[in-house]
């Protein structure tokens, strides 16, 4: 896996600290594709609104699901085993890098379906994301301002401590057998939901 070849080429320190991460998060960021609206929409059979927001936050809760999933069935296969005190924390950083990918995906096109999404440069579009989904907000439009958003920025240290968090999550993988991959799978799909809950409030729309 070239996420896992990555993290283990940075070191178990980078690794541990959340730098490796961190690293990781801010260079893929940029390229991870972003559907407008009506792509969106076309590709969720005409879906629009608290419908379309369902849909995404299904599909995203389901593949971060998955991830916790099959992070659990690889630590049962190397339970018992010396490797796996090696491998635990370049399993976790890696799907946890992986989990982050996918939220922040959602968070963005959560914005896209209820037509506020960030502005500006593809660099401003991804801070602005980035900051959106470390403080677990949604980017704020002020009216008096002729509809500017305001874009939460976060800094490296916040979001590395938010990358942190998210991957204490994916720590419930290494549990023994496939009470991992049960607790894993769970775990994640419930945390991505409770995110996209707060943004879909935030943006003036409600799920079922």
């Amino acid at each position: 896996m070239a996420l896992a070849g990555s993290a283990r080429r940075a070191g178990a320190a980078a690794v541990g600290s959340g730098r490796w991460i961190t690293d990781s998060v801010t260079e893929t960021a940029p390229h991870i594709p972003i559907r407008d609206l009506s792509t969106l929409s076309e590709h969720h059979g005409g879906l629009q609104g608290n419908a379309l927001a369902e849909a995404l936050v299904a599909t995203a809760a389901r593949s971060t699901g998955a991830i916790g999933v099959a992070g659990g069935l690889v630590a049962s296969l190397e339970l018992a085993t010396p490797p796996l005190l090696l491998t635990t924390p370049v399993q976790v950083a890696a799907e946890t890098l992986a989990v982050v990918a996918i939220e922040l995906k959602l968070v963005a096109e959560l914005h896209e379906v209820y037509g506020q999404p960030a502005a500006g440069t593809a660099a401003v579009k991804t801070a602005a994301y980035l900051g959106a989904w470390t403080r677990r907000h949604a980017l704020v439009r002020t009216p008096g301002r002729g509809g500017v958003i305001i874009t939460l920025n976060a800094g490296r240290r916040e979001l590395r401590r938010r990358i942190l968090r998210r991957a204490g999550t994916n720590m419930t993988t290494v549990i023994p057998f496939l009470g991992g991959a049960v607790a894993g799978g769970t775990l994640n799909a419930r945390e991505t939901r409770r995110l996209a809950e707060r943004m879909v409030r935030e943006l003036g729309g409600q799920l079922s």
